[in-house]
């Protein structure tokens, strides 16, 4: 598993060389460079999961290879509810710097490169950082049998504490 995580690490790493800088994060237009993956559409249809805009783009097609792939990009502050994946998640930070965290445990900050495993039924939140845009390839893990469970907003007060 550990050759996994290296394969999936260096290869984030090498995709975001070229990324943006930090000043051009803080633009309200999303950077056109957040990272080598394309950015999609506005992810109206789980907006509802989503305290800020975020944008989808599905990076997989062929249903035979059972492993659905999307970039998730994310507006400064932008983060998605609590929630779980019965099958589990891996995420990989490609452009911006963002977080993420387990229910009862400290936040991690991410950065391009940084890989998360979400075993399944784990209770968790991801999403951008207040002044950066974020964007990470989210795996879906375990596919036929994987349900999403999600939970209410990650509140001001509990965002204010772990990107602190």
């Amino acid at each position: 598993m550990n050759m996994l995580k290296i394969f999936f690490a260096s290869a984030a790493i090498l995709m975001a060389v070229g990324g943006v800088t930090a000043q051009e994060m803080k633009k309200t237009e999303i950077p056109q460079n957040i990272s080598a993956f394309p950015t999609g559409d506005e992810n109206s249809g789980y907006a509802q999961y989503f305290s800020g805009k975020s944008w989808l783009a599905p990076l997989t097609t062929m249903k035979a290879l059972n492993v659905p792939m999307s970039n998730v990009t994310f507006e400064p502050g932008c983060r998605n509810n609590w929630h779980s994946h019965t099958g589990g998640q891996i995420l990989i930070a490609v452009g911006g710097v963002g977080y993420y965290q387990e229910k009862g445990k400290p936040a991690r900050r991410l950065e391009p490169g940084d890989v998360v495993e979400i075993a399944p039924d784990v209770v968790h939140w991801h999403g951008a950082a207040p002044d950066s845009w974020f964007s990470h390839l989210a795996i879906e893990c375990n596919p036929q049998m994987n349900k999403n469970t999600w939970l209410g907003p990650v509140s001001d007060a509990e965002y204010a504490e772990a990107v602190k």
